[in-house]
């Protein structure tokens, strides 16, 4: 049986990526922060609380996945925070930094980790979830998009450097995905712009060509076709999982 770690695992997108990977067959290990959501989690699927910005977290989460399972088939890095949403101006350091740590360096050391236990066996999976702000720019966005760019960088040089020994590593493109962080997200996006929160769901929706948001289960089939045998030739691959984006800042 494939074994796959999934990095925020225990609620939204990343428990619908968890969820595919188990109607697939796999085993399951989530890594998250929240007790109450890992409490929720299946008996069946391996369960470990991680900040993905604590190094010596992330090495002793692998660690002990190498000493329970003996290799690892699949890493999906999908640990993410949305940032602050505000004019570049009125951004401050610190909350940059702070949505920099999670979506970039975290993936950083998910993949930092991953990669020797997968070189040792000469085959693995890694799946990076950016976003399409990872694609466009992003108004009142700044350090988000900044991130999701970064990591389409990192991991399509993973691709490059893991690959001679087996490895791939892919990129996850979600667009707007319904859920409780996409409607805090819409609620500042609505203050700062000056409009309605049906106005910009409204925005997000019109400007894909299927004309709808995304679900987590969208993401999470993705993923789990990407780190399958299926997908054994794709690799630094770029895919958005969005209803096709035409228009990434629609004016309402």
């Amino acid at each position: 049986m494939k074994r796959v770690l999934i990095t925020a695992g225990a609620s939204g997108v990343g428990r619908a990526v968890a969820d595919a990977f188990e109607r697939d067959g796999w085993q399951i290990w989530i890594a998250d922060m929240d007790d109450a959501a890992l409490a929720d989690a299946p008996a069946s699927w391996q369960c470990s609380q991680v900040d993905v910005r604590d190094e010596a977290a992330v090495a002793a989460l692998f660690s002990e996945v190498s000493e329970r399972w003996g290799g690892l088939d699949a890493l999906c890095a999908n640990a993410g925070i949305a940032g602050p949403t505000a004019a570049v101006e009125d951004i401050n350091l610190q909350d940059w930094q702070a949505c920099v740590a999670v979506n970039l360096e975290g993936a950083f050391l998910a993949a930092k980790y991953a990669a020797p236990m997968m070189k040792a066996q000469g085959a693995g999976a890694i799946v990076v979830t950016s976003s399409t702000a990872g694609q466009y720019g992003y108004p009142y966005r700044a350090p988000y998009a900044a991130a999701k760019w970064a990591v389409i960088g990192l991991t399509k040089t993973l691709a490059m450097e893991l690959g001679p020994f087996g490895v791939r590593a892919n990129v996850i493109c979600p667009g707007a995905v319904e859920g409780p962080r996409m409607e805090g997200v819409l609620a500042r996006e609505a203050a700062a712009k000056g409009m309605t929160r049906d106005a910009v769901y409204e925005g997000y929706a019109s400007g894909t060509a299927l004309g709808s948001f995304v679900e987590g289960r969208d993401v999470g089939e993705m993923a789990a076709f990407l780190c399958s045998d299926k997908a054994r030739l794709v690799s630094g691959q770029v895919i958005a999982v969005d209803g096709f984006t035409v228009n990434p800042d629609p004016k309402v």
